[in-house]
């Protein structure tokens, strides 16, 4: 019996019970210096932003995350790439000088996607006031929102459907994803700009919003598309 578990441990999940986090026989300076490279591994082998939960199963439980991240982040000064704080995770991502460079050696699929200024305004407000339904959103620009504008940000994944509105009909409400995040370099929404300080700066409010007093530009014509790069 204790063969066969063994044995199905081994095809599976590596047993946390055998998993040294502590590393309690290391020196300190080893110690931290191990935690260091085991997170910045696993952050280097994920495809996605990888979470706090993730990193503390790797680490010991009296270690500072947010220090280990520090650390490798000072020692990535002057590096190509860095490590950044995206879509609730970290994740490795190269610097924005050395896009075309990159492009051009792999020639990567990635392909501009231009934004109209309405689609722009539209995920601006989902992200906002979120989980937001299409007529809500229509009250806001007084003019209706197509469902053409709301399926065109959904193919990009900029946004998903959520939870049925408290409303005739229960319409559906549309809400922003971690491709949102990820593309606009967003930690989480609490790092879109301050929306009360908005309000108090008069720039924005549901209220005026829903009743449709928003400012002419904002529901004027298209203006200049704004380049987004989507992978394919």
């Amino acid at each position: 019996m204790a063969e066969a578990t063994r044995a199905r441990r081994g095809k599976g999940r590596p047993d946390d019970g055998l998993f040294d986090r502590e590393l309690d026989h290391l020196p300190p300076d080893a110690r931290w210096r191990e935690w260091m490279n085991r997170v910045e591994a696993t952050i280097f082998a994920a495809s996605e932003p990888v979470t706090r939960e993730t990193l503390a199963r790797i680490v010991g439980k009296t270690c500072s995350i947010d220090l280990l991240i520090d650390d490798i982040r000072e020692e990535l000064r002057g590096r190509p790439y860095d490590l950044v704080a995206v879509a609730g995770g970290w994740k490795h991502l190269t610097r924005p000088p050395y896009a075309d460079a990159i492009r051009t050696a792999v020639c990567t699929s990635e392909r501009a996607v231009d934004l109209t200024q309405s689609e722009v305004l539209v995920l601006m407000c989902i992200a906002y006031f979120q989980p937001i339904t299409r007529a809500e959103l229509s009250s806001f620009f007084g003019k209706e929102i197509s469902r053409d504008l709301i399926g065109n940000l959904r193919s990009f994944g900029f946004i998903a459907s959520g939870p049925r509105a408290p409303q005739p009909g229960a319409p559906y409400t549309y809400i922003s994803t971690q491709a949102f995040l990820l593309e606009f370099g967003l930690e989480t929404l609490r790092d879109l700009p301050d929306f009360e300080a908005l309000e108090d700066a008069g720039l924005l409010s549901k209220e005026k919003l829903l009743a449709g007093d928003i400012m002419p530009e904002f529901s004027g014509g298209e203006a200049q598309g704004v380049g987004i790069e989507i992978e394919d």
